[in-house]
């Protein structure tokens, strides 16, 4: 049992002051608002719910600025996504265990309490499987467990090179599986999960995108799922839904609509290129949009259609997708302003009135937790204990009021005021340090340096 007195909480109810809060077997115990603190009990100034990062490639991490120097024609994803392939041919276990290790790490400081692994990468240079399916899976595994933050892990079926099932090619084939050895990983990974894991780890189903898959694949896939959480990217790339409306007769969220049975434990990455009938569908679906806000403008893909999509009741979070850079509060800040932008206007992102920093901050709570099928997202009892304290004297955010707060977070200060971080109850991160930054840092710089020589 551990306890923690806050002198400011955020309950589903509202702010509170004085809450003493009690954590059992990763999960909230107690909340008793108006309390006195014990001596025993860990003293903050404001807790909040800690939100999920529920899309991430963690390998990317290491490219962080390799991709901003302009060259000869136009600049796209497609063209980034190019240069991703050369990286990835020589990315070794050891590399994909240290990168994780950052990035959750990362994570964690920025205050995230767990994250959605969307993981592609599966064999050596070439295509050919590792002796253990799960090698890099297993690497991702033992960086969850290292840094103690609460993983999602979703292995990619990536089956064709684009749409109308074009042959893998390139750096594509450390990704490839067929339906079968697909379910061969999956099943690997789920039982690696129970065996190394805590009890709130969860392992989810991915079909990379309609252009790398195909329609009896997917529903192949989707008979695999168990009840766990389906993330797919859609929609990102106006090249892409061009391509997949030649090819499938519709447009990519109008044709998974439609055909795949979409409801709340799926979410799709992206759904960047939309109609207001396919915004408007996907929102009534219950399903969760995963924005990544910062990789979006990175990339240049487009805005998300924040504002019409909450106007029919949709649920979206958030997640650092390249993790270019790792930060929560700019995800956040960039998705409002990414709409105050298109449409020459302020304070978007909420129905009707009210605060936006609480309706991005508590919205990307509630539907990333629902995305990674966690428990968590709100402070009550019975809620995973994923949790994040910050510190209100901060100067960014000491001249504010309660019902300010997560306004502050979102678009007046950075991640430095995140002072502790707790994943299913394991305290990771304390005076905005990770318990093992030092230990971490040192595994990265190393292994960078390894995968510079190589390049």
């Amino acid at each position: 049992m551990q306890s923690i007195f806050a002198h400011h909480a955020r309950l589903p109810q509202g702010w509170v002051i004085d809450l003493r809060l009690t954590v059992a077997d990763g999960r909230i115990v107690t909340l008793e608002p108006g309390a006195f603190a014990q001596p025993q009990d860990h003293c903050v100034m404001a807790l909040v719910p800690a939100l999920a990062n529920l899309h991430s490639h963690s390998f990317q991490r290491a490219m962080a600025g390799m991709t901003e120097t302009r060259v000869s024609g136009k600049e796209s994803f497609w063209s980034w996504r190019k240069l991703m392939y050369q990286f990835v041919d020589h990315l070794t276990p050891e590399h994909y265990e240290a990168i994780a290790g950052l990035v959750f790490m990362e994570m964690l400081e920025a205050g995230y309490a767990s994250v959605g692994e969307f993981h592609y990468v599966h064999h050596q240079p070439g295509g050919r499987p590792y002796a253990a399916l799960g090698e890099l899976s297993n690497r991702v595994f033992a960086a969850a467990d290292l840094t103690g933050i609460g993983l999602t892990h979703l292995p990619v079926l990536y089956s064709y090179g684009g749409a109308g099932q074009v042959p893998l090619s390139g750096g594509q084939q450390r990704f490839g599986n067929d339906v079968a050895r697909y379910a061969d990983l999956l099943s690997d990974c789920r039982s690696m999960v129970t065996k190394s894991l805590p009890s709130d780890a969860r392992v989810g189903i991915a079909p990379h995108s309609l252009r790398a898959t195909a329609p009896q694949d997917l529903k192949e896939v989707l008979s695999l799922r168990s009840g766990a959480p389906v993330h797919i990217h859609i929609a990102e790339q106006p090249q892409e839904v061009t391509d997949i409306s030649t090819w499938l007769g519709a447009r990519p969220v109008e044709w998974l609509l439609e055909n795949c049975g979409v409801g709340a434990d799926w979410c799709l990455i992206h759904a960047t290129h939309m109609t207001a009938q396919e915004t408007r569908d996907l929102a009534q679906s219950g399903a969760v949009a995963g924005l990544c806000p910062i990789t979006e403008g990175n990339l240049g893909d487009g805005p998300f259609n924040g504002a019409a999509f909450l106007s029919h009741g949709g649920h979206f979070g958030v997640g650092s997708d390249s993790n270019v850079r790792i930060s929560l509060s700019e995800e956040l800040r960039m998705l409002e302003y990414s709409q105050r932008l298109r449409d020459l206007a302020r304070n978007v992102m909420v129905p009707q009135e009210g605060s936006v920093g609480t309706t991005l901050y508590l919205g990307a709570a509630e539907g990333g937790a629902q995305a990674l099928g966690r428990e968590a997202g709100r402070l009550e009892v019975g809620a995973l204990a994923d949790l994040m304290a910050f510190d209100t004297t901060h100067v960014s955010l000491c001249a504010l009021r309660p019902d300010q707060f997560l306004d502050g977070l979102c678009f007046a200060s950075d991640d430095s005021v995140v002072s502790d971080v707790w994943s299913a109850g394991r305290h990771v991160v304390s005076g905005g340090r990770h318990a093992k930054r030092d230990q971490i840092i040192a595994a990265y710089a190393s292994a960078v340096a390894a995968l510079l020589d190589a390049l």
